[in-house]
């Protein structure tokens, strides 16, 4: 009996810390809080688990993210600095609501007609990704091999993937570039499906999402920070939306070249940073992951690209040298093909809020801005048909739902049949 209480008590505490990951990381770091707004952090794993013997690299297929940018909306700038420009001017604001006047002030002149655009900050992640794609599969990327790349019709990507590509070209000049942005490939470069788009969020979700919401949100403390008459700030503005136009140029301003100057998380205690993450991750995980109560399918939205990626690699390991085929898109698709990939357990299915930071479901290690998913296959030669793929999510190995006595190393035969069954089953 007395094993059984220590082996519970254990199992407690084991899941006490797992619950406090994103509360410790965001603690160290606070830009972690920032969801899809994180700056690329670069890889947490330098050194990759090596090759069966005799497998080496041949072909890379990829999916990312544009780098760090702008918020795409003048909204999302113009409307905390009229807020609060209409207060300074009635005499409303605390000393510490003049400054943030001030800050917010800098950060819309710096995005004045960027909106949405790559950042300084977004071409060098890129270049940077690139360079150690190079580094780290350097066969894949030697002689006169092709690289194929396409971006989504968005600028953003575009620039991404021309920065990519130039870092590529100057490692090896020789490479045989093939580049394009075409409308003709959205179909699965950027494919939105209504249907799934319309069941993200019914009304009952709504309820319960507001209810999750209500429970982290601390907008009045923040009003309190800014005005100095609270019967003006309560007629007058509305906390949620202010305090949450706030949050996200805090989370943004990592990104941009004021980074080095200036900060808005100074307005947030750690608790209710920790509380505004809480808030993202479950609106990212109900709209994109597999939460059960709008009946898990979200990440099926990305099963054209899935496809994509399996027929075009069916077709590249056919030649001898098929060298890389790189994507340049957005996080609402990388994060729903890493859930429908179930990377590292990514492709977690629960009704329960509460539970996705103990179960690991942390949306800031999923989607940050240089997202990328890489599955790279090895072989010794070209009449090896025993093919393997590790997969590697912002550049770090992942595990996947598959069987392997070479773990992060899978054979592409089982990879494959898995996942083609998976798209195959799906109805909706």
């Amino acid at each position: 009996m007395r094993q059984l209480i220590v082996i519970i008590a254990l199992l407690y505490i084991s899941i006490g810390l797992q619950a406090q990951i994103a509360r410790d990381e965001i603690r160290k770091d606070i830009h972690y809080s920032a969801s899809n707004y994180l700056a690329y952090p670069g890889p947490r794993q330098m050194k990759l688990t090596p090759a069966p013997s005799g497998k080496k690299p041949f072909y890379l297929s990829h999916y990312g993210r544009h780098g760090s940018r702008f918020l795409i909306e003048q909204n999302d700038y113009d409307f905390p600095y009229q807020i609060l420009a209409k207060a300074d001017s009635a005499g409303k604001l605390t000393p510490l609501g003049k400054d943030v006047l001030k800050r917010v002030t800098l950060l819309r002149a710096e995005a004045d007609n960027h909106f949405g655009e790559l950042t300084p900050l977004g071409a060098k992640q890129h270049q940077q990704i690139a360079k150690r794609m190079f580094e780290r599969f350097p066969e894949v990327f030697e002689g006169k091999t092709n690289i194929d790349a396409k971006s989504t019709t968005v600028n953003r990507c575009i620039l991404s993937m021309e920065y990519a590509l130039l870092q590529l070209i100057s490692m090896n000049p020789n490479l045989r570039v093939a580049h394009e942005a075409a409308k003709f490939d959205m179909w699965y470069m950027n494919y939105q499906d209504k249907k799934l788009n319309r069941q993200k969020m019914d009304s009952t979700i709504k309820v319960v999402f507001q209810d999750f919401l209500q429970k982290y949100d601390k907008s009045e403390l923040l009003m309190e920070k800014l005005f100095n008459d609270m019967a003006y700030a309560k007629k007058q503005v509305d906390a949620r939306e202010l305090t949450s136009a706030l949050f996200k140029l805090a989370s943004n301003l990592q990104s941009t070249e004021l980074r080095r100057k200036i900060t808005l998380y100074d307005l947030f205690s750690d608790e209710e940073v920790y509380g505004y993450w809480k808030i993202n991750n479950a609106w990212w995980y109900i709209n994109f992951g597999g939460y059960t109560l709008n009946g898990s399918k979200q990440p099926y939205s990305q099963r054209m690209l899935l496809r994509r990626i399996i027929q075009e690699a069916d077709s590249c390991i056919q030649m001898e040298r098929p060298g890389a085929t790189l994507r340049f898109g957005h996080d609402t698709m990388v994060l729903p093909l890493t859930c429908l990939l179930e990377l590292d357990g990514y492709g977690l299915q629960t009704d329960n809020l509460e539970s996705l930071e103990r179960k690991g479901w942390l949306n800031y290690k999923i989607f940050p801005m240089g997202a990328n998913v890489q599955f790279v296959f090895y072989r010794k030669d070209l009449q090896d048909k025993d093919v393997l793929v590790k997969v590697l999510l912002n550049e770090n190995e992942v595990s996947l739902p598959v069987r392997s006595n070479t773990e992060p190393y899978y054979k592409w035969s089982d990879v494959r049949d898995y996942y083609l069954r998976k798209l195959d089953a799906y109805q909706n």
